[in-house]
C-alpha cells in the first residue's frame, strides 16, 4: 500500500510557525546581547520546539483525513496544550485585574485549609513569604495591628510595583531565578516573619459568589499544604482553572448538538486562552455559559424530552455564573428556544421556569443584593467616580435623559469599535497592554476564521430559523448594552465622551451562539474547510506565543 505524504496545508503551516520563530530569534539574540541572559534563547528554543509539536500534532487531527479524531477529544489537546503554553508565557498576575482574583482565590484557600482568612479591617491576609508579589521593590512599611497582622502604610503603597504589572525582560528574569524552591528576597521575608505571621492584602477580594474560585483556591490549597513556595503556588493556582475550563468545554462540546467548530474556535482565541490560563473568575463565566448554550440549544434542536437533570443543571450554571456578572442574565432567554411539547404539560415548563429563574434570582439576592440596591438608589449628587476624582453618571441621569444616553451608546460604538475588537480576539494580551501585542492583521484573520467556522457548508442542515435566530441575536445585544451601561455607571466620569472600561472580553461568553445565529443559506462555502480553519488558528496561536515571547524578552 502506498504510504500517503501529509498535506500541503499542514507542511505550509509547520512551514511558516518555523520562519516566524526563526525570524523572531533575531530579537532574542539582541536582548540577550544587552542582558547577557543566555538561558533565554534555551527556553525561546524549547517553547518553539513545544509549538511546533502541538501544532503539527493538531494538524495531523485536523486535516489528514486517514486520522480521524472526534472534536471533542481535539478540545482537550488545542485548549489544554495552547493553554498550557499560554500559562507560562504570560506568567502570573499578568492578565487583567489577575491581582484582584489571585485575593480571592487565596481568601478561599485559606477557607479550605482552617487557615485565618481575614483581618478585623476586611482586608485578605496572605502568609508572609507570599507577601512580595504586592511589592517587588520592597516600598511597603508595615505596621503590626491589634492582632499582630502587619498592615501596610497608605502611603508606602502608592509607589509599589506588583509582579505582573508590566511584563519586562526582568519578570522572566525572576521566576528564572526563583525556580520551585526559591525565595524572593529572603531577607526582607525573615524580617517580615518576625514582627508577623500574616500581611494584611492591598488588594480587596472581588465581591462575588466564592464558587468562581474554587479551582483556582484548590491549586493554592495544594501548594500551601505541601510547603511550596509562590512560585509554585501562583501556578498551581492557575493551572487548575485551566484543568476547569478544559474539562467544561469538552462538556460543551460533547453537549452542543451543531456549531462544535465555531465553540472551539472561540475557545482557542488568543483572549480566551490567556484568561483561561490566568486566575480570573471569567474562567467561570466562560465556561458555564458555553455549557448553558450547548445544554440549551441541546434541548432545543436535538432532545426529544427535556429531564429534570437537565433543569438542574440550567439552574446550577445560572446560579453559579449569574452573581460574577450580572449583564449575562439575558443568556437565560435561550432556554426560551426549547418547545414547550418537550416538557410533556404546560404545567412542566412553567415549573422549569420558575426553578431556573429562581435559582438565578436566588443567588443575585444572596450575593449582589447591596450592589444592585446601591446603583439603583444612586443619585447625581450620589454617583462618583474615584479613579477619576469626578462626577459619574447614574440611573436617575439617564432615566430622566434617554438620549444622553443613546448618544454615549452611539459614540462608544463609533470611536472604540476597534479597541473592543482587539480586546475581544486577544491583540493586547497581558493587563491590556499594547506592547504585548498580536499584530493587528493576525487579529483580522482569527476574525475571518470564526467567521468561516460560522457560515454554513455543504450538506449542513440550518437548524434555527429566522424567528430564533433574531431572539438570538436580541439576547445577545441585550447582554452587549447591559455590559456598557454596567461600566456606564461604575466606570465613566460625566466629562468623557465615551463610555470607559469597556473591554472586547466581555463579549466571549455569548460570542459562540451570536455567530450560529449568522448562520444562513444565503452565503456559504462551497467546501467544508472547517477542521483546516480550526488548524490554521492553531498556527495563529502558535507564533503568537513565540512572538510574546519575543517581546517580553527585548522590553528592558
Amino acid at each position: 500500500m502506498k504510504k500517503r505524504s501529509a498535506s500541503p496545508g499542514l507542511i505550509a503551516g509547520i512551514l511558516c510557525l518555523a520562519a516566524a520563530a526563526a525570524w523572531h530569534s533575531l530579537d532574542m539574540r539582541a536582548g540577550i546581547h544587552e542582558t547577557g541572559a543566555s538561558w533565554q534563547m534555551g527556553q525561546y528554543l524549547f517553547l518553539t520546539i513545544l509549538v511546533v509539536a502541538l501544532t503539527t500534532l493538531c494538524g495531523y487531527f485536523l486535516v489528514e483525513k486517514q486520522i480521524p479524531c472526534s472534536l471533542s477529544k481535539l478540545t482537550v489537546l488545542m485548549a489544554g496544550g495552547l493553554g498550557i503554553l499560554y500559562l507560562f508565557v504570560l506568567p502570573p498576575l499578568s492578565a487583567p485585574d489577575e491581582i484582584s482574583h489571585y485575593v480571592s482565590a487565596y481568601r478561599l484557600s485559606s477557607q479550605m485549609t482552617g487557615q485565618p482568612q481575614r483581618d478585623r479591617y476586611g482586608r485578605v491576609l496572605l502568609r508572609a513569604q507570599d507577601a512580595w508579589v504586592e511589592d517587588l521593590d520592597g516600598d511597603f512599611v508595615y505596621e503590626p495591628d491589634e492582632d499582630g497582622n502587619l498592615q501596610v502604610t497608605a502611603k508606602s503603597r502608592e509607589q509599589a510595583v506588583k509582579l505582573g504589572e508590566t511584563m519586562e525582560e526582568s519578570t522572566y528574569e525572576l521566576f528564572h531565578t526563583l525556580g520551585l524552591n526559591g525565595q524572593y528576597a529572603p531577607e526582607r521575608t525573615a524580617q517580615i516573619q518576625t514582627m508577623g505571621a500574616y500581611v494584611s492584602s492591598t488588594y480587596p477580594p472581588v465581591t462575588t459568589t466564592p464558587l468562581a474560585y474554587v479551582p483556582q483556591a484548590i491549586g493554592i490549597s495544594v501548594a500551601r499544604l505541601l510547603g511550596l513556595n509562590t512560585v509554585c503556588l501562583l501556578y498551581f493556582g492557575r493551572f487548575c482553572n485551566l484543568i476547569f475550563f478544559v474539562i467544561m468545554l469538552y462538556l460543551s462540546m460533547k453537549r452542543i448538538p451543531f456549531g462544535k467548530e465555531v465553540l472551539l474556535g472561540v475557545a482557542v482565541l488568543p483572549m480566551t486562552l490567556h484568561l483561561a490560563a490566568s486566575f480570573s473568575y471569567d474562567v467561570m463565566i466562560l465556561s458555564c455559559m458555553f455549557l448553558l448554550t450547548a445544554v440549551c440549544l441541546d434541548l432545543a434542536y436535538e432532545k426529544e424530552q427535556v429531564r429534570v437533570r437537565d433543569i438542574v443543571l440550567l439552574a446550577v450554571l445560572a446560579a453559579v455564573a449569574g452573581p460574577c456578572k450580572m449583564v449575562y442574565a439575558p443568556m437565560l432567554g435561550l432556554c426560551l428556544l426549547i418547545p414547550m411539547r418537550k416538557f410533556g404539560k404546560v404545567r412542566n415548563w412553567f415549573i422549569s421556569a420558575f426553578a431556573v429563574g429562581t435559582a438565578w434570582a436566588m443567588a443575585m439576592y444572596l450575593v449582589n443584593s447591596q450592589v444592585i440596591a446601591t446603583y439603583a438608589a444612586a443619585t447625581e449628587a450620589d454617583s462618583y467616580v474615584e479613579w477619576a476624582g469626578e462626577a459619574g453618571f447614574s440611573m436617575s441621569l439617564l432615566i430622566h435623559n434617554p438620549v444622553l444616553l443613546v448618544r454615549m451608546f452611539y459614540q462608544t460604538l463609533l470611536w472604540n469599535a476597534k479597541d473592543m475588537h482587539i480586546t475581544m480576539i486577544g491583540g493586547w494580551l497581558g493587563n491590556l497592554d499594547q506592547v504585548l501585542d498580536v499584530p493587528y492583521l493576525a487579529v483580522w484573520a482569527f476574525t475571518l476564521c470564526l467567521i468561516g467556522l460560522a457560515l454554513k457548508i455543504p450538506g449542513e442542515q440550518i437548524r434555527m430559523n429566522m424567528r430564533q435566530r433574531v431572539w438570538t441575536g436580541f439576547l445577545c445585544a441585550a447582554c452587549g448594552g447591559l455590559t456598557m451601561l454596567s461600566m456606564l455607571i461604575a466606570w465613566t466620569p460625566v466629562s468623557s465622551r465615551v463610555i470607559l472600561g469597556v473591554q472586547g472580553r466581555y463579549f466571549l461568553p455569548f460570542l459562540p451562539v451570536l455567530l450560529l445565529a449568522l448562520k444562513n443559506r444565503t452565503v456559504v462555502l462551497t467546501k467544508d474547510k472547517n477542521r483546516s480553519i480550526l488548524y490554521l488558528m492553531c498556527c495563529l496561536n502558535g507564533y503568537a506565543l513565540v512572538r510574546l515571547f519575543s517581546i517580553v524578552c527585548i522590553r528592558l
